[in-house]
């Protein structure tokens, strides 16, 4: 029998290989093991030739930003997809080859690639000693893949190595590697080093599905991880950008406010970003949007608003800003797309912050006023009880701070619980004078869709809490029941503040 024909029966009974093969790896069954032959002239049939080489920049790229070399990984990824590895390397400088004695059949029984690579798929398929040409950071991933086509065994159990053995097993489509590759990273124990690992490796579009399982379980483990802000605060400044993006992503950050998060994003970007150019590019891409404005206070948005800072976006932060005030300013008016997006998307999602977020706005003329909105959902307001407290944000009237209070309390004589609210003065923060404040408050119904007046009176900063702890004058199993109340879940609670006319003026 002639060398073609010898070839022609080895491709036919790789093929019957190959189908025999994936319908034992479709029930789960092990990769049959040909190591015996692995580099071996007496069970080989060609020669392949491993031609090695540098990849480098695209012409007048430089370095390039951290956002360019990714956009760069990723683009090089699609390039080295395609089957014709002659175009792979072509005009980059060759380093070093190597020879080794492969079995066509057993290749093209593991992988599409090689089978179409043997059968004149390729123009190198012709050739006795067949070429592939891979960069140098792919060599040692490709030796291991070639040795696993013949084993069904990787030895290698450590992360970086593992994931650059399933790139390489996408590149050549071993897809039984690559199952093999997923199935040892989401087995090998979760460390922040490995988590940041999986989320920084650049993959391609094909092996999306592949690598998603662990990455996934990575950044769920640095959300949890570091969702106690102040606790690692310091180490969170040394985490990568890919890293800050799945830790802040979460609701579960721990914080006093969101505020404290928009100034550690402003700190991060000026520690690990040198130019300004690319500083502003990466907050105003990556880290803003992780910012919940709709949840920062007033006061701070107030001076984001009034800062000439040049690392931000003025643009772009200022129309997140009235994206967050809108809805605050006119609830009613901001229930179509708008309030639909705000209850879809993560950037307007509450985290677990330490004080409870209000909404605020404030007025100078024709006297200060200030109307608070308080939002509390219905298992909010069912850990209240028995005997709880809801503390929001403090806010500010005329330099001096105020807060509500939400509480559970129990009465003595009927010994029934009901749903509170107070009004308490915080503290003097600018030496303004004394005043007195007429006060409302008031709930919304489902009924009606406007909020209806529950309480009224009158507040000295000299005091410290005015209120109710009776509110809606129901017991508590009652009103925590009432749809009426808890619109789609949500109890909306308003506090009017209002400085009566003739007050003293502001102390200079």
């Amino acid at each position: 029998m002639d060398a073609g024909k010898e070839s022609a029966s080895a491709m036919a009974a790789g093929a019957g290989v190959a189908s025999a093969m994936e319908l034992d790896l479709s029930r789960g069954g092990v990769v049959p093991s040909f190591d015996f032959a692995f580099d071996s002239a007496t069970f080989s049939d060609r020669v392949l030739r491993i031609e090695i080489g540098t990849v480098s920049p695209a012409p007048g790229s430089g370095g390039g930003s951290a956002a360019d070399q990714e956009r760069r990984r990723e683009e090089e990824g699609e390039k080295e997809q395609s089957v014709d590895s002659s175009s792979m390397m072509v005009g980059r400088p060759l380093l070093r080859e190597k020879n080794m004695h492969i079995n066509s059949a057993i290749l093209a029984s593991r992988s599409p690639f090689f089978l179409k690579f043997f059968s004149n798929g390729m123009k190198e398929s012709d050739q006795t000693n067949p070429t592939i040409r891979i960069t140098d950071s792919e060599e040692n991933a490709f030796m291991e893949l070639l040795s696993y086509m013949y084993s069904g065994k990787l030895t290698i159990a450590e992360p970086t190595r593992l994931l650059d053995i399933l790139m390489a097993a996408d590149k050549f489509e071993v897809l039984s590697c690559m199952r093999h590759c997923s199935q040892l990273l989401i087995s090998l124990p979760m460390t922040t080093e490995s988590a940041l690992i999986y989320i920084d490796h650049p993959c391609s579009v094909s092996v999306v599905n592949e690598v998603r399982p662990f990455i996934d379980a990575a950044k769920e483990f640095l959300a949890n991880k570091y969702k106690d802000f102040y606790e690692f605060k310091s180490e969170l400044m040394n985490i990568s950008l890919a890293g800050i993006k799945a830790i802040f992503s979460s609701t579960d950050v721990q914080v006093e406010t969101e505020d404290d998060i928009y100034y550690f994003m402003l700190d991060w970007a000026r520690a690990r970003y040198v130019e300004l150019e690319e500083r502003r590019k990466i907050l105003s891409s990556r880290l803003l949007p992780l910012v919940r404005f709709s949840h920062m206070t007033c006061v701070t948005l107030q001076e984001i608003l009034a800062s000439t800072d040049n690392d931000i976006d003025r643009e772009q932060v200022t129309h997140r800003i009235a994206e967050a005030l809108l809805p605050k300013a006119y609830p009613k008016q901001m229930e179509g797309a708008l309030a639909a997006e705000v209850t879809t998307c993560s950037r307007f999602a509450e985290r677990a912050y330490e004080y409870k977020p209000v909404k605020l706005i404030a007025f100078d003329q024709p006297c200060p006023q200030i109307i608070v909105y308080l939002d509390l959902t219905r298992e909010e307001c069912s850990k209240l009880f028995p005997s709880g407290r809801i503390c929001p944000h403090p806010f500010r009237l005329l330099g001096w701070g105020f807060y509500l209070m939400a509480t559970c309390e129990m009465d003595e004589q009927s010994k029934l619980c009901s749903f509170g609210l107070w009004l308490g003065v915080a503290k003097n923060m600018k030496g303004s004078s004394c005043f007195e404040v007429d006060y409302e408050f008031a709930a919304r119904k489902r009924s009606s869709g406007q909020f209806v007046r529950k309480l009224e009176g009158k507040i000295s900063i000299a005091d410290e809490t005015h209120g109710c702890s009776d509110l809606f004058g129901i017991p508590w199993s009652t009103f925590i029941a009432n749809d009426n109340l808890f619109i789609n879940g949500v109890l909306h609670l308003r506090a009017d503040l209002t400085v009566l006319l003739g007050q003293p003026k502001l102390q200079a």
